[in-house]
């Protein structure tokens, strides 16, 4: 995580569906005040009309869901916009109020368990990211442009919604702009029209999505075939970027279809219908994860490791973050230890070094630095500390040793396609892994994920 516009991110059963054990009917203390499990989101409609000159976003929400407890009102995280009209199923609602970082619905009746319900909002704003113990998260302006940098609690910024990592549901994103500008957001574009000086583009995301991985990017942007000659059977891989960036741009991301199909055979098919890279005028500190893309600066497109190993990790976040998405941050290390993992895969793959040696680097550096933290459940504050990254990768890499490559790929294999699309949970991981592999994997995990002290990697062959 880091800060603006240089500011980004590094990513219980098997779909949406919150836990109902939180009386305060906040399901993630992470997170305290955002979300609810009152009820579950089934799919968001955003209309959106932003003019850039004025950073003036005008909003219409379209929530589709259904309760999973009676409810007397409808909580909805809104930061920094204001909500202007609200219909619930398509009748005027007559009380609702803004308050913190919430918009508060209340029916005319309460909602029973089970019913499903609509709510139309309308709103306004000049939207911008929200401060906290992540730097800024949420809509940022760019110099030329829009960039929208979601993890952990930046949604509420730009839509109003239930804000929990476990709530995923499937999005149709209608962005009207400036002329000359493109918006990109998940999923497929399915619409593109052009009115006067303004234009609207379209884009459906079938796939469950949770609230963090929206995203909106506005600038002037080509959009480049990354594998104009692919195969059928290949994933299409685009990049939109500014014209005068284009051939960096190709450069840089010149091996992401090796990567592409690297971990393909490593992790199982690749989850989305396409994959695009959005790269911005402005530098970046650090890249920024979305559901079927990833954001990057130019400073971020060299030829060195640390550029190669960024973009390795963002791809791999597709499956591990995206795909499968922790149902609770506490198991962040199921994005983060496993993306890590990813370089790793990818710098033995591309000639640059072993994954026993990266191993060990990463074991004698951790050996070396503070052991104060619990990689299984951080806290907030450290949950994108480096250590959840690096520790999570090593406990991967020690049920590696220990099981042997064939069960291994074989576990991350089943791990990715059982969980497709859901939500998951260590112990998820730990179940899966135990039938993958025949071992008690509780044990062998526990001391990396739940111990503070580091232990040793186990003994094994070069991998």
């Amino acid at each position: 995580m880091s800060s603006s516009p240089q500011r980004s991110t590094a990513a219980t059963g098997t779909g949406g569906g919150l836990p109902a054990d939180d009386p305060a009917g906040s399901p993630d203390p992470y997170l305290p005040g955002h979300g609810t499990n009152a009820y579950r989101v089934t799919r968001y409609e955003l209309e959106l009309d932003y003019k850039l000159s004025s950073n003036r976003l005008n909003g219409r929400a379209t929530v589709h869901a259904v309760t999973q407890r009676a409810t007397s009102a409808i909580v909805l995280d809104l930061t920094g916009l204001r909500a202007s009209k609200i219909q619930l199923s398509g009748r005027k609602v007559r009380k609702f109020s803004q308050r913190a970082d919430q918009l508060v619905i209340v029916p005319d009746a309460a909602l029973m368990p089970g019913e499903e319900f609509t709510v139309d909002v309308r709103y306004e704003g000049n939207p911008s990211p929200r401060r906290g113990l992540w730097g800024d998260v949420g809509w940022e302006e760019l110099t030329d442009g829009v960039l929208v940098a979601g993890q952990p609690n930046g949604a509420p910024s730009w839509f109003p919604c239930n804000d929990h990592p476990l709530d995923k549901a499937s999005y149709r994103i209608s962005v009207t702009t400036d002329a000359h500008y493109r918006a990109v957001c998940n999923g497929i574009l399915v619409a593109r029209t052009s009115r006067s000086s303004r234009e609207t583009w379209v884009y459906e995301q079938a796939e469950p999505m949770a609230t963090y991985l929206a995203t909106v990017q506005i600038g002037r942007y080509e959009l480049l075939a990354l594998n104009p000659v692919r195969p059928a059977l290949q994933v299409p891989q685009h990049v939109a970027v500014p014209a005068e960036l284009a051939d960096k741009a190709r450069e840089g991301l010149r091996r992401q279809p090796e990567m592409m199909r690297t971990f393909i055979d490593c992790f199982g098919p690749y989850p989305f219908a396409e994959y695009t890279v959005v790269v911005t005028g402005d530098e970046l500190e650090i890249p920024l994860e979305a559901q079927s893309l990833s954001i990057f600066g130019p400073n971020q497109l060299e030829q060195d490791w640390e550029s190669q190993r960024l973009i390795a990790h963002e791809l791999s976040h597709q499956w591990f973050g995206n795909s499968l998405t922790a149902a609770s941050w506490k198991d962040i290390w199921l994005h983060e230890g496993f993306a890590c993992y990813a370089e790793w895969i990818w710098s033995e793959e591309a000639g640059v070094m072993t994954v026993a040696r990266r191993a060990a680097a990463a074991w004698r550096k951790l050996s070396t630095g503070a052991q104060d933290l619990l990689v299984g459940d951080p806290g907030p504050e450290l949950m994108f500390d480096d250590r959840v990254y690096k520790r999570g990768a090593l406990a991967l890499h020690a049920l590696r040793l220990r099981c042997g490559d064939l069960a291994f790929f074989s576990l991350l294999h089943e791990w990715a396609g059982q969980y497709r699309h859901g939500s998951v949970s260590t112990a998820q991981f730990i179940l899966t892994a135990d039938h993958a592999t025949s071992l008690d994997t509780e044990a062998l995990l526990h001391p990396w994920l739940y111990q503070e002290a580091l232990p040793a990697l186990p003994a094994g062959g070069p991998r």
